[in-house]
């Protein structure tokens, strides 16, 4: 068997174990292997061909696990919100109060299109129809607001 196979055989193991695993020196050593490849193909020496897919492994290893850590730890869209779901996703988000919140009962917000029954658990005033608020919290499904002149 040729050498650059069993070379093209280490890459497609190694990204078979990259994509189960998802830890990033397996597709470094994927790179390695891809470079190695091309001196293969070209008679270069074994030991060579070692000596670069080590080096080019390295390389990978330096250049993308930096890039990759900076872009996960951003997690954060074009419009500066960040990637966090379910009722996690409204916290900090603003709206407009469209039915009136009272100490005894709850009003209610449209976000996203969406209706949310809304309550004002640290100010026990009534937060009049129209005032922009902030999410605070959340208990079950009841969104906790504050007005966001009072976060200021």
């Amino acid at each position: 068997m040729e050498l650059w196979v069993i070379w093209l055989i280490a890459v497609g193991v190694l990204l078979i174990i990259e994509v189960l695993t998802q830890m990033m020196w397996a597709l470094c050593l994927a790179i390695g292997c891809a470079s190695a490849i091309a001196l293969s193909l070209f008679g270069v020496p074994f030991y060579w061909q070692i000596i670069l897919m080590a080096v080019m492994a390295l390389f990978a290893y330096v250049a993308l696990v930096p890039a990759f850590q900076k872009w996960h730890a951003l997690s954060v869209d074009k419009k500066g919100k960040s990637s966090r779901t379910g009722m996690d996703a409204l916290l900090g988000r603003r709206a407009i109060i469209s039915e009136e919140v009272r100490p005894d009962r709850p009003g209610r917000v449209r976000i996203d299109g969406d209706n949310w029954q809304v309550k004002c658990v640290k100010n026990q005033t009534k937060i009049p129809r129209g005032t922009e608020v902030v999410v605070t919290g959340y208990d079950s499904i009841i969104l906790e607001v504050e007005p966001s002149s009072s976060l200021k």
